[in-house]
């Protein structure tokens, strides 16, 4: 996670599944140079995020020439970003880590899903199995590899990794700030709560961030997922994945 008081960027590093990526820097070297190049590159307050975005990209490709950029597997990550600008706020999102707007009316979530539309089979192996088993793993590896593939074309989903051209198919958009009475920016590990898990709505998940903030909030994912720690009630790549939430107020 990275920011600043107008600026929320939350990124969650894909999963290798213990495989080669080719890089010998690693997918938290990763996540943490992109977090800083993209903060860097949205500092002009006009910038659209896209833009900001492949820039970022670029630069993190360009400070690690060594590494083979080309490998399917290359550390890669998820991209959701909220910019307050006047009084406005821009909202990116490139993969599964969604942006959750509170307004009188409601919620509005924003999540990009691709990922859920490709290999339907391969992922029905790896939830047959309990997690922490040799079968899962390797199931995961499986489905890994072959999501390597389509990883960053028109017939898969679209991450940030090495190539630029990703940000131009990211989730875009712009509200007003006075229909919102805030925003959470959070990964996939947190909003499966409610999206998985079914043991909360959104409204609850507000109202625990407005008392506790997002310690609380990441506290209660896990408290759920200790009561199925094999995955057998919910079926999942592993017991607990990245929980990271920027609850935003203005």
């Amino acid at each position: 996670m990275a920011g600043t008081s107008t600026l929320a960027v939350v990124l969650d590093g894909l999963s290798t599944a213990g495989l080669s990526t080719g890089c010998q820097h690693g997918v938290p070297w990763y996540v943490a140079q992109l977090g800083g190049q993209l903060v860097a590159a949205l500092a002009e307050v006009d910038r659209p995020l896209t833009d900001g975005l492949a820039d970022a990209i670029e630069r993190v490709a360009a400070a690690h020439p060594e590494c083979d950029l080309r490998d399917p597997g290359t550390p890669s990550a998820t991209v959701a970003i909220l910019r307050q600008r006047y009084e406005v706020l821009d909202h990116l999102v490139l993969a599964d880590s969604p942006i959750v707007l509170e307004s009188a009316d409601g919620h509005t979530v924003i999540s990009d899903l691709r990922v859920d539309e490709v290999l339907p089979e391969l992922r029905a192996e790896v939830e047959r199995h309990e997690t922490h088993t040799s079968g899962h793993r390797e199931a995961l590896q499986r489905l890994v590899l072959a999501q390597r593939q389509v990883r960053n074309t028109p017939e898969g989903y679209w991450v940030a990794a090495s190539t630029p051209d990703a940000a131009q198919h990211a989730l875009t958009g712009t509200t007003r700030m006075g229909d919102l009475r805030s925003a959470a920016v959070m990964s996939d590990g947190v909003s499966r709560l409610v999206t998985e898990y079914g043991m909360a709505t959104w409204f609850d998940v507000f109202a625990t961030l407005q008392t506790g903030g997002p310690r609380e909030l990441i506290e209660a994912v896990r408290k759920v997922e200790a009561t199925d720690p094999s995955g057998l009630r919910w079926p999942r790549y592993k017991s607990g994945d990245d929980a990271t939430v920027a609850y935003c107020q203005w």
